[in-house]
């Protein structure tokens, strides 16, 4: 799915949740449950988080910029921080360097958790606990809608690299990938059109 409509999902259900007080809403739970729904994509070097991360849209520089990163966070954590969250980051950022597409730790539950734990950690730390719950819907939503699509998710991955995937399916960039997807967002936003100001004035 693209990045937008993986947003949308996440925004909307956000929404959604946050009429049975699942959720806190408020604009920073939302910006970060978008910025969450765009998290598992990172392994892809023209994905919309890396358009504004990597200066060239290439798996080498992806490679290089992440490991780098990775390396740097565990150094720092080693010598200066020793924070548990900081090194999670580290060994993730390292991983998702060496992943490709959909067939690493980023589409995983692991990937979920090691991301969602470090989110928390920090969140916690510096008293921000609302936030936690609008990432982990943000990321967890992402890798459920990509099990919709044809290359599904190693979901299990690294203990197993089988691709998991729904019943039905469609191909991205496809017509009918394209007409759900504008399906979704077009929905969305006639709800959130109606909805929002409502619950805002709550």
């Amino acid at each position: 799915m693209t990045g937008k409509t993986h947003v949308g999902i996440g925004i909307i259900s956000a929404v959604i949740l946050s009429q049975y007080k699942m959720v806190k809403l408020t604009l920073g739970g939302l910006a970060i449950c978008a910025i969450a729904s765009l998290l598992p994509d990172i392994d892809h070097p023209k994905a919309l988080l890396n358009r504004y991360i990597l200066p060239a849209k290439n798996k080498t520089v992806k490679t290089t910029i992440y490991f780098t990163l990775g390396v740097f966070f565990l150094l720092l954590n080693f010598f200066y921080l020793n924070l548990k969250y900081v090194e999670t980051l580290g060994i993730f950022f390292i991983l998702t360097g060496f992943s490709s597409h959909r067939n690493g730790i980023t589409h995983s539950l692991a990937g979920l958790l090691c991301f969602g734990l470090a989110f928390g950690f920090a969140a916690k730390a510096y008293g921000f606990k609302e936030y936690i719950i609008p990432f982990f819907l943000g990321y967890g939503l992402h890798i459920i809608a990509d099990m919709f699509t044809n290359r599904g998710v190693p979901l299990l991955y690294p203990f197993k690299k089988r691709k998991y995937k729904m019943p039905i399916t469609f191909t991205v960039g496809s017509f009918w990938g394209n007409l759900f997807e504008g399906l979704i967002i077009l929905i969305g936003l006639v709800y959130l059109t109606f909805k929002l100001p409502e619950i805002l004035l709550k």
